[in-house]
């Protein structure tokens, strides 16, 4: 897709910092986009994991390792997105508590908060929350500073942004003030760079 293009050494560096933080036997939620896609192909757990996803192409990666159980949620597929939005994936959720729930988001706006592009989206996201034990933003800088068209949550409904070393310091300082966890995922050309 176009927003593949967009970033790809930033979005799978994120994916891969993303995928170190899953520990054996854990149950998690991995929600729709780009990011979420590099994140999947990251995660090769040597115990058993249970998944969570609106994302057929997160299904479609995960579906081929033998010790990860994936629940699809269902209802209507965006073919944008090629994952799933509907007010059954939200019921759904309302069965499930995970200890990490994996989100992607068009933008972050310090005041204003989490926002996509897709009001559908943005209620399944907020739904997640709610399953969620841990809200982990996976997001690439470029994304700071910008609102998308509906908003999922606020920033104090978060736990921790996974972003790429082009954030300004600024934004990471405001954020870590607010309590929530920062983490820069190392770009994967630089150690070649550093020899």
């Amino acid at each position: 897709s176009e927003k593949e293009k967009l970033n790809p050494e930033e979005k799978q560096a994120i994916g891969k910092a993303a995928a170190t933080i899953i520990i054996p036997d854990d149950s998690i939620i991995i929600a729709s986009g780009t990011t979420m896609f590099f994140l999947a192909r990251e995660i090769k757990p040597s115990d058993h994991l249970t998944v969570i996803t609106s994302s057929i192409n997160v299904t479609s990666i995960l579906a081929r390792q033998h010790n990860i159980d994936i629940i699809q949620l269902g209802g209507l597929v965006r073919n944008s997105s090629v994952s799933v939005v509907s007010e059954y994936a939200v019921k759904m959720l309302e069965n499930f508590s995970c200890s990490k729930l994996f989100i992607g988001v068009d933008g972050i706006d310090p005041n204003y908060g989490l926002t996509t592009t897709n009001l559908l989206e943005a209620s399944l996201n907020r739904a997640m929350i709610q399953a969620a034990q841990k809200t982990i933003v996976l997001t690439d800088s470029s994304k700071f500073g910008r609102r998308g068209f509906g908003k999922i949550c606020g920033l104090e409904a978060i736990d921790q942004i996974i972003t790429d070393d082009k954030v300004s310091p600024l934004i990471v300082k405001d954020l870590e003030e607010r309590g929530i966890e920062i983490t820069i995922a190392p770009q994967l050309h630089k150690t070649q760079d550093s020899i």
